[in-house]
């Protein structure tokens, strides 16, 4: 059976950590974490925890309970927990690619992220704006979407890692067909929604006061949305963002699309925080992450919760119909 793969991300912050967790439960295919050996090994014996790190040789028996499967990926440096080193930057990459490599030639279910260390990729002068975007390179697509979601939200976006003052350029004719088709494709392929409702929030507040407030949703994103219905889809016009997260609106849809990242995410993180995943569609695999970051000060502490990385684990193998 082909394995899933978690990367275990910023080696300083709580990705080895909350991946050593997941050697507390048993899974239908084998469970493969990509990470330095000596890392895992030391983190254990810092956490106090009974797992069996066992070498994957491309067993295809799931491990057992307390036993975890790891491929090992060299570090630069030794870590020390919570404290950042842009030596090993190359590190972290390398776990992506391998991940990226492995699903692309079919030899994996796909991948499930542990978080990285953004500032400290950028530090050793290699520029990266995110899993996301990465994962997009590797596949070669012009467009993946970011979505968001718990037991009751599904949130995507327009924009993703841009600066605010970026976005309403970015919003156009083209970039929303492109990120509305992939929605709609991911939602009735992978998550088998036949017919998905989606309510688009608008750009600018009151969704643009018919133009006093902005003209995006006139100029740009309105004649789109218009398209959609005309040809059948349920999906909204632009609506206020400040009134569309009511359980009166969101008891009728199956997921939002906000136009940027600040918009849709603090409101699904504050339904959800910790027991969200991040999935990104349009990529020929799957990938599912979780909703938090590195939580440098916890790493090590035994207080890191890997609530988030177990939902990312069952969703990538519902996603793959093992679940």
């Amino acid at each position: 059976m082909k394995p899933l793969y978690v990367t275990s991300g910023e080696p300083a912050g709580i990705g080895p950590d909350i991946c050593l967790a997941l050697g507390q439960a048993t899974y239908p295919c084998p469970l493969v974490v990509l990470a330095d050996y000596e890392l895992l090994a030391e983190r254990k014996r810092l956490l106090n925890l009974d797992i069996e790190l066992i070498p994957y040789q491309n067993q295809t028996k799931p491990a057992a309970i307390h036993q975890l499967y790891v491929e090992h990926v060299a570090l630069a440096e030794p870590v020390q927990a919570g404290v950042l080193n842009s030596a090993n930057a190359a590190y972290v990459l390398e776990q992506l690619k391998r991940s990226a490599t492995y699903a692309l030639d079919q030899r994996s279910l796909g991948v499930a992220t542990a978080p990285v260390q953004k500032s400290v990729i950028n530090d050793a002068g290699i520029a990266f704006s995110g899993h996301t975007e990465f994962y997009q390179a590797c596949a070669g697509v012009n467009q993946v979407v970011m979505m968001l979601a718990t037991r009751a939200l599904r949130v995507a976006l327009v924009t993703t890692h841009l600066p605010l003052s970026q976005v309403p350029a970015a919003i156009t004719p083209e970039r929303l067909k492109q990120v509305i088709d992939i929605l709609l494709h991911d939602l009735k392929e992978k998550f088998q929604l036949k017919q998905p409702r989606i309510l688009v929030c608008g750009l600018n507040p009151h969704a643009g006061e018919d133009g006093y407030l902005g003209r995006e949703e006139i100029e740009v994103i309105n004649p789109v949305l218009l398209q959609y219905q005309q040809q059948g889809e349920q999906i909204s016009l632009a609506m206020p963002a400040d009134t569309l997260f009511t359980a009166h609106h969101l008891e009728n849809a199956d997921a939002v699309l906000a136009m940027y990242h600040d918009q849709g995410l603090p409101v699904l993180k504050s339904q959800g925080f910790g027991d969200a995943v991040n999935i990104t569609l349009g990529l020929p695999f799957i990938r599912t992450s979780v909703d938090h970051g590195t939580a440098l000060s916890l790493a090590g502490t035994g207080q890191a919760k890997a609530s988030s990385l177990f939902v990312a684990v069952d969703l990538a193998l519902q996603l793959a119909q093992l679940k």
